[in-house]
């Protein structure tokens, strides 16, 4: 019997695993993970970024922990050796529909207590020689880090407190009864704890209904295909370099990052995925295709958001539209420079009427947490995340 079981061996697990049993060191708490070694899906498969939360509507659970983030992480990562860097990033508005929205941006960061600054074209140009655009915003706190070297830090010093890991242990089944969590693993492994608190990512929702747990939603895989740039040409930016966003959705468009081993990255795009796990060429999963179609918010999503599926797909196949993306901002890149790299996959939450969930979502009952949604910037909120956790877990 264990005093608490943590499923899930990504940044927010480790990281509220971590925190846990700092607050209570003399809790027994045992993690679990399914996969062979930590960070293997969301948190190891993104941009590395460090956000600074310029995007987040102000008094939100993604702007509160974002500002908090950027200085928790940068903390972290000083004390623990892992590289880091406040490179800062740029925002650029290519058109007069989009330098409108970057000025609405601009208030926004305001609001929630960034430090920006706002560029015209020549201050964008003296700044960045091979990105054009009508105006920018500069955050100087954004930075770049090692997010899988930082799970793995919090791992270690998990287990440094007494923290037990069973890693190759997935969960297959979860009953709750009024004085436990029963936990059955694939290979017939049962455990029991009084308190569990599931950071699944994208197999959330399997996990809250693998528990009984009533849930509107439902995760909607979307796969991000990144491209990097020759080695030759990892100088051609100083900054994080980003187009406006869409504001009617929770991705922020093909980018262009400094990465912190210096190499260049370019995306992602965002393809609905057809397999929770689909990084190879074909990505088809009939358990995860099921679950999708035969949940009504689904078909929803598809009606809501059709002709930019669309456009995500033609850019996905065709080559030339993914680079007119880029080329928009930074004319220097070419076909040519468009090389292979390690595609992601986010997990969204989606609700039955086909709106996807732009915050922080957890269910809970009696003796569970779950977290439901932990979308994007969770790796850059991690550590106040997995604080609030504690806190909400304490206060039961």
């Amino acid at each position: 019997m264990f005093d608490y079981l943590i499923v899930g061996g990504g940044i927010v697990g480790l990281s509220t695993a971590w925190q846990l049993k700092q607050r209570d060191p003399d809790s027994s708490i045992l993690l679990l993970e399914k996969e062979p070694d930590f960070a293997l899906h969301q948190t190891g498969r993104n941009s590395g970024v460090i956000h600074a939360g310029i995007y987040y509507t102000p008094g939100s659970l993604k702007a509160q922990f974002c500002r908090e983030g950027v200085e928790a992480t940068i903390a972290f990562c000083n004390a623990h050796q892992i590289p880091v860097e406040q490179c800062g990033k740029l925002i650029v508005a290519t058109n007069d529909d989009e330098h409108e929205r970057l000025l609405s941006l601009y208030d926004r960061a305001q609001h929630n207590g960034l430090d920006v600054e706002l560029l015209n074209a020549k201050e964008l140009g003296d700044r960045e020689p091979n990105v054009t655009g009508q105006g920018a915003i500069f955050l100087k706190t954004t930075g770049i880090t090692d997010y899988p070297a930082m799970t793995k830090a919090m791992a270690n010093v998990f287990r440094k407190l007494g923290g037990e890991i069973r890693l190759d242990s997935e969960v297959v089944d979860i009953e709750e009864s009024t004085d436990k969590i029963t936990i059955q693993l694939a290979d017939g492994s049962r455990f029991e704890s009084k308190y569990l608190i599931a950071c699944g990512g994208l197999m959330a929702d399997r996990l809250a209904l693998m528990q009984g747990i009533d849930i509107d939603f439902r995760i909607i895989p979307f796969r991000g295909e990144y491209y990097q740039l020759p080695v030759e040409k990892n100088g051609l930016i100083k900054h994080l370099i980003y187009p406006v966003p869409n504001p009617e959705l929770p991705f922020l468009g093909i980018h262009l990052t400094r990465m912190i081993d210096g190499s260049i990255t370019i995306g992602p795009n965002a393809l609905q995925g057809w397999k929770r796990e689909g990084y190879g060429r074909i990505n088809l999963n009939l358990r995860d295709i099921a679950s999708m179609l035969l949940f009504s918010g689904f078909w929803q999503l598809i009606r809501k958001n059709f002709r930019t599926g669309l456009r995500e797909l033609s850019n996905s196949l065709w080559r030339r539209g993914y680079l007119s993306q880029v080329r928009k901002y930074c004319p220097a890149i070419s076909l040519d420079d468009l090389q292979p790299y390690p595609a992601g996959v986010r997990a969204m939450a989606v609700l039955r009427d086909g709106s996807m969930v732009h915050d922080f979502l957890f269910e809970e009952t009696a003796r569970s947490l779950h977290v439901c949604s932990a979308p994007s910037p969770a790796a850059t909120s991690a550590i106040p995340i997995g604080r609030y956790i504690v806190d909400r877990v304490g206060s039961d």
